[in-house]
């Protein structure tokens, strides 16, 4: 057993005045792991009072992460100190090295930061929907580094939270989950634009998934080059659904179209010749022997 005791109590490196063990680190692993779990155990239950208050969901996941991320950090600084060194010594002679880690490390604070501003301001909350460049879909979790978004093809976005601060950022959930989308289409020069509008208007209405409230809309937006263009505006109530809603108009449309005799006309171009036509009939003409 003295045996034991001897190697536990070996000392291994002397750092800062402070004597550095097995058993010390040993003890240092436990209080870290403790603390790992009491933080855990303490991000659940601050979200189990909010959700008993009422509380929104965004403001118990940031709670949660917030109470985790503080407890897991007053872990790691008492199992150091529990390891029998002197933190603010080390601390102090590892100025000039901090300095250096910090240069090399600057995108992953940057990103920390960000993450910490992300939940206590909350501009993204987990389950939005948003635009962050080219990623586009549902946020599924705010991390210390990074957002984890999910597409609508399903496929998983890691977006760097100094992202979601710095840059633009649509977030097609706020202030509400609905989303208005526009169908464009171009009806022949002569047609009925009253009707054009009518027509739009009953495809909108028969489609289960477009909003009654607010309702759908159409414009007169232009006289194009060849057709007369208008847009049908409508609401939907979950953004992932737009382009499915959109192509199920454009199917509508081009039915109830055809039912009414409305033309679609094709991009038309008149070509003129204002001189050589002759030299070309001369050149094409047939020679005779």
């Amino acid at each position: 057993m003295s045996r034991i005791e001897s190697i536990l109590h070996y000392p291994l490196v002397t750092l800062s005045g402070g004597t550095i063990t097995l058993a010390s680190i040993l003890v240092g692993g436990a209080v870290v792991a403790v603390g790992f779990f009491i933080a855990a155990l303490a991000g659940r239950m601050v979200e189990r009072v909010l959700i008993a208050r009422g509380v929104s969901v965004a403001a118990q996941f940031a709670a949660g992460k917030l109470t985790r991320y503080t407890g897991g950090l007053l872990a790691i600084l008492v199992g150091i100190n529990s390891t029998g060194l002197n933190i603010s010594a080390v601390i102090a002679a590892s100025a000039v090295l901090l300095v250096g880690i910090g240069l090399g490390l600057q995108n992953i604070a940057q990103n920390f930061i960000s993450g910490l501003i992300l939940l206590v301001e909350q501009p993204v909350r987990p389950g939005d929907f948003i635009r962050a460049g080219d990623a586009l879909g549902r946020v599924e979790n705010i991390g210390l580094r990074a957002t984890w978004v999910v597409t609508r093809d399903e496929v998983m976005i890691i977006v760097p939270n100094s992202q979601l601060i710095s840059s633009q950022v649509i977030n097609h959930s706020r202030p509400a989950a609905k989303i208005r989308l526009a169908v464009k289409v171009g009806v022949a020069y002569g047609s009925d634009t009253a009707r054009v509008r009518d027509v739009l208007i009953r495809v909108a209405e028969e489609n289960p998934r477009v909003l009654r409230e607010p309702g759908p809309e159409v414009r007169f937006d232009d006289f194009g080059d060849s057709a007369l263009q208008f847009s049908l505006l409508v609401w939907a109530e979950n953004p992932r659904v737009e382009r499915s809603i959109a192509s199920d108009l454009r199917f509508a449309i081009d039915s109830a179209f055809r039912k009414a005799d409305i033309e679609i006309p094709l991009p038309q171009r008149d070509l003129h010749l204002r001189s050589g036509v002759e030299s070309i009939t001369s050149l094409h003409a047939p020679t005779h022997q």
